[in-house]
């Protein structure tokens, strides 16, 4: 299980260490680190490699100087982009800068940012390394620095980012100036010290490529209690069961899917056919709008209409093709006066977010809930703009956790799941063959499912998403897209995914 720790967290930890170690120990093994994947990314004719390093002013660019030192006498043909201080450099940074000079590495004759973007652009380089910002960087990205940046983005040779991707907010994943920066795309980031939640969520997938993390040797007791993991089978791998041969339908559980307003009974139909498809013992779609007799292709499916469903006997998902009707949202608040655990997804969220009065009845209810909102359902219900949500991904998934007392999945690139308590986990399962309609659907009805058979709400929405996003996976290494690829595929992937988690990990 990966802990993620926060800018502040790890300047705490590395202040600590410093303490303990000699000078300037920490970039060093910084460098050493860097040099060592910049080397497994090379050819075996290292001393044919050609290897970009950039270094920035700061100390994230010491690391790179460290790098580019080891590279050189490793036998790469070493050119340093450096990008001098303006001010004087912290001692440590001006040692690594002097190993640079010794070393058999030439530092590039530049006169200024922008000829190092010619550079950049006008050789075949084997490898770049990133090591231009660091997680201290506060200001966005511009000017002729932006210009190499977008240029070392052009190249078509593997690229490592020491740390995190210049541009890129290590805590969030958002681009450091919004809209309006620009964050170096890396193929690989050799993070130090530890983890970081933005490498993996926002553009922190698009821009970290495959994350390594080097601890850099400190000691173990100088890292608190993480607050934020990575998503992982051992946090919920233990509530995977199988199937006893005595057990029956009503062993798993009902799962009641409320939606399907006039024009809109897919939605349901999704999320009943995902509930049934991932174990749930009994599954009803109950429709707003008039109700089918039943389902064609999955008739197990028992159709009914909402109005009058007893929503004290199974487990609720709300929303999906609710609508926005004062019958609908008349409906969601008697179904928040049961005791029932709940999934509130889609229209359900949309209803909350314009009635105080259905959003302090949730706040109030003690049974288990799970909230699955996209960015800008969770913004209506924040009250800000979907932009600031993804500014700031983990603040609103927290924020929206303890507002409404629930589990909430924010869903997009990185999924993040955030607990009452404040906890967050950051799932890493899942491509862009998410993107279109109707996955949402799937994702509540399988979290929907997993409640009805036993699960505890936080281990089932740690499941859900991380089962959801591996069945999408699995059909893209198949060669089933990711282009194209429609929410009723990733229903049968799912019932795979869970049977093998079940053969694997249950009890």
């Amino acid at each position: 299980m990966t802990p993620l720790f926060t800018i502040a967290e790890i300047r705490a930890i590395e202040h600590a260490a410093a303490q303990r170690l000699p000078a300037g120990a920490l970039m060093q093994r910084a460098g050493q680190a860097g040099a060592n994947e910049a080397l497994d990314l090379l050819p075996f004719t290292i001393s044919r490699a050609r290897v970009l390093v950039l270094a920035g002013p700061g100390n994230n660019g010491g690391d790179a100087l460290e790098t580019a030192a080891h590279l050189g006498h490793a036998g790469a043909q070493v050119t340093i982009l450096h990008l001098a201080p303006n001010g004087a450099a912290a001692p440590e940074r001006v040692a690594a800068l002097q190993r640079a000079r010794s070393s058999p590495a030439r530092f590039a004759d530049i006169a200024s940012a922008a000829d190092g973007a010619a550079l950049a652009s006008g050789t075949d380089w084997t490898l770049v390394v990133d090591g231009l910002f660091g997680i201290g960087l506060a200001r966005p990205i511009s000017g002729d620095v932006a210009t190499l940046v977008e240029a070392v983005n052009a190249l078509r040779c593997p690229i490592v980012a020491l740390d995190v991707p210049s541009g890129l907010d290590a805590d969030t994943g958002a681009i450091v100036g919004g809209a309006g920066g620009v964050a170096l795309r890396a193929t690989h980031t050799i993070t130090f010290i530890a983890d970081k939640p933005g490498l993996h969520t926002a553009e922190g997938r698009d821009h970290a490529g495959i994350v390594i993390v080097s601890n850099l040797d400190i000691e173990r007791e100088l890292f608190p209690p993480a607050r934020a993991r990575l998503n992982d089978v051992a946090l919920f791998g233990h509530c995977a069961r199988r199937r006893r041969h005595s057990s029956h339908k009503g062993s798993h559980g009902s799962v009641a899917v409320i939606g399907g307003a006039p024009g809109m009974a897919g939605a349901p139909i999704l999320a009943a056919r995902t509930a049934l498809a991932s174990g749930a013992g009994r599954v009803y779609a109950c429709f707003i709008g008039e109700a089918p007799a039943f389902d064609a292709a999955q008739p197990e499916l028992m159709c009914r209409s909402a109005q009058g469903y007893d929503f004290s006997s199974a487990v609720l998902v709300i929303g999906p093709g609710m609508g926005s009707a004062a019958a609908s949202a008349a409906l969601l608040g008697s179904a928040l006066g049961s005791e029932s655990p709940a999934v509130l997804d889609a229209d359900a969220l949309n209803l909350l977010a314009a009635g105080a009065a259905l959003r302090a009845q949730l706040a109030q209810r003690g049974a288990p809930c799970i909230l699955t909102p996209h960015p800008l359902e969770a913004a209506r219900l924040l009250g800000i703009s979907a932009a600031q949500v993804q500014a700031d991904r983990p603040a609103a998934a927290r924020a929206l956790a303890q507002q409404l007392a629930a589990t909430v999945i924010l869903k997009g690139s990185g999924t993040l799941i955030a607990a009452r308590d404040g906890a967050i986990v950051v799932n890493t399962t899942g491509n862009p063959a998410l993107a279109t309609a109707g996955t949402g659907d799937v994702l509540s009805g399988l979290c929907g499912s997993l409640l009805a058979q036993g699960w505890p709400e936080w281990e089932a929405a740690l499941a859900g998403v991380w089962l959801h996003g591996m069945a999408a996976d699995v059909l893209v290494t198949e060669g089933a897209g990711p282009i194209g690829i429609g929410a009723s595929e990733l229903i049968p992937a799912i019932r795979t995914a869970i049977n093998r988690l079940a053969a694997h990990h249950g009890s």
